[in-house]
């Protein structure tokens, strides 16, 4: 679009109408078959989202199966991830370059390759080394999808495009583990896990096909050369970021992750200035850095960084909570969990189609607060004790919140990104939602890890006494209760630790009488336990919605008035009447 100089903080849409009433020189005309496009690209969206998260469901039919190690199953669910999120920029781009029908084109048939191979997959190795490729192909697909629509949609429709997208999106990271609990429980075929990767091939498949038929191609206007010494620095630098923020927890957090991070903002500094030299050399930088001159574009960015690193730490939590803390299986969880979809799914639509053309940026802030409100909620309903019924009412909150605050941003990132860089735009903003997962996930050992193993600790050292009371009751003799008390203790204790003791645990398990009335007390402490960690995610969630609140407030006051209206002529001319009233 061509940008404006319009202070959009200081005058309403109707005023800024006929400022702003010149027609956007580099829309195309309207595609008719733009919507089966975006039924296509959505279906591949939602593979992408399912895929993100479903895998966590059948972790242990997976180490069950296959004897995949405990940093093998991380691989597995991070490492896919950690190579999409590497991928994202320079996939946006490459749509820019090469034209962004055949990069998703690609994108969706590496995808169907290696979804194959993951569910075909004879050892952890050969896994891991799918899911990596699977994160490679799903960073070249899912950027060309925001940016199609950028340049296929006119611009009063992609209001209700990115509201049906964030929706899909949504619900697919939401029910991915109910899904993933019915194909596992389903065993079709039985193919137990495997069917949660091979459901994604005749899909694909059929997506593929339909894709070269409906979605019309379409490429940066000048000739664009790939920027490679920028790909390399850009991989190199969040490499740097992205692995000890997804690995670290795993590995202790090693003096040597600190350092890779520490070299990230070093190279992040001298990727700027290359892409400065680039741009000033022959104009064709891997990130046009134009793009940070708008206030708006700049703004969402930051503001999606907030949004999504509150989800990766909240989820994240949450499900650890619901099926460590509170024993649900993964179909229950799923249903829980529902409730935020259902949420998000009310306000998305609404934010961008009704609420947000007429209430400008305060509606990201009321959702922000509403967020806050549901945290508050879930503080007071959480317990070792609560029912899924129970969680419902903030879980709805925090989903409403999300789809006022979440849903909106793309619109504001967007409006101001003209058509040859919208392929580098969206692989930016895509980025930019990887990292604030990252960022969670990392910032979950902080405020949900850490205080599980202290008040694991305690909660096992205060349980203990009972366990051998419990012993003695039962007939064991006083040292050999003292004994197996002690191996609670240190088996529980270490186990919330996140590394169990094996030698006590042995002597828990190895005796049928203890582990009958050690699995009860280890129960009843994980239930305080988790909630308790919960508990301490939740506040800092509290930080985030203030986060949001303070990021939203820098968003310019209203979006482009021909986001929403009518044609330019229509706009300027209900600019014309309401000066003329003036």
């Amino acid at each position: 679009m061509t940008s404006t100089n319009t202070n959009h903080d200081l005058e309403s849409p109707s005023a800024t109408a006929g400022a702003q009433a010149a027609p956007v020189v580099d829309a195309p005309a309207a595609d008719p078959r733009r919507w089966i496009a975006f039924i296509i690209m959505t279906v591949a969206t939602f593979m992408d989202m399912l895929d993100g998260s479903i895998v966590n469901v059948a972790l242990p039919a997976i180490q069950h199966g296959m004897g995949a190690s405990f940093v093998q199953l991380q691989w597995i669910t991070a490492g896919y991830v950690f190579a999409f999120a590497l991928t994202l920029i320079t996939g946006g781009r490459l749509g820019d370059i090469y034209g962004r029908r055949k990069m998703f084109q690609l994108g969706v048939l590496g995808f169907v390759v290696t979804s194959f191979l993951c569910g075909i997959a004879t050892n952890p190795e050969m896994l891991v080394a799918s899911r990596l490729a699977q994160g490679l192909a799903a960073g070249l697909m899912v950027p060309q999808v925001m940016s199609i629509i950028h340049v296929t949609f006119p611009d009063k429709e992609k209001g209700a495009v990115f509201a049906i997208q964030g929706t899909i999106g949504g619900l697919a990271a939401t029910i991915a583990p109910l899904v993933g609990g019915v194909l596992v429980a389903a065993n079709v075929f039985d193919w137990g896990w495997r069917t949660i990767f091979l459901v994604n091939v005749p899909i694909g498949i059929i997506g593929y096909v339909l894709g070269w038929k409906y979605i019309n191609e379409s490429k940066a206007p000048s000739r664009i050369r790939l920027d490679l010494i920028g790909v390399v620095i850009a991989t190199l630098s969040l490499t740097a970021l992205l692995f000890p923020l997804t690995f670290g927890r795993e590995m202790d957090w090693p003096a040597w992750g600190f350092v890779l991070m520490a070299a990230s903002v070093v190279g992040f500094i001298g990727f700027v200035a290359y892409e400065r030299a680039k741009q000033r050399k022959d104009g064709m930088p891997l990130v046009p850095l134009s793009l940070f001159k708008s206030r708006s574009f700049s703004a969402a960015l930051a503001l999606m960084l907030g949004m999504f690193s509150f989800t990766g730490m909240f989820m994240l939590a949450l499900y650890l909570y619901l099926q460590e803390g509170l024993g649900f299986s993964p179909l229950r969880t799923g249903v829980t969990l529902l409730a935020f979809c259902i949420g998000a799914f009310i306000t998305a639509s609404a934010s961008v189609i009704a609420l947000v053309p007429k209430f400008g940026r305060a509606v990201l802030q009321v959702g922000a607060v509403v967020i806050a409100v549901g945290v508050a909620v879930m503080l007071l309903t959480i317990s070792p004790d609560v029912t899924s019924w129970g969680l419902v009412p903030g879980l709805l909150l925090i989903g409403l919140g999300f789809g006022m605050t979440a849903t909106p941003i793309a619109l504001f990132a967007l409006q101001e990104v003209p058509h040859e860089d919208a392929g580098a735009a969206s692989g930016l903003i895509n980025t930019k939602q990887q990292l604030g997962f990252a960022v969670g996930i990392s910032i979950v050992t902080l405020a949900f890890f850490a205080p599980l193993a202290s008040n694991g600790a305690s909660n096992a050292e205060s349980l203990a006494p009972q366990v051998r009371q419990e012993l003695v009751a039962a007939g064991v003799a006083d040292a050999k209760a003292t004994e197996l008390a002690g191996a609670f203790q240190s088996c529980a204790a270490s186990t919330f630790a996140g590394k169990p003791e094996a030698a006590a645990c042995a002597t828990v398990q190895n005796d049928a009488q203890a582990k009958a009335i050690a699995d009860k007390y280890t129960h009843q402490a994980a239930g305080q336990s988790f909630t308790d960690a919960f508990s301490t995610t939740l506040y800092v969630g509290f930080g985030f919605a203030a986060l949001a609140l303070l990021l939203a407030s820098f968003l310019p006051r209203w979006l482009k008035q021909e986001e929403w209206g009518a044609p330019a002529e229509e706009a300027s001319e209900e600019g014309s009447e309401e000066t003329a009233k003036a």
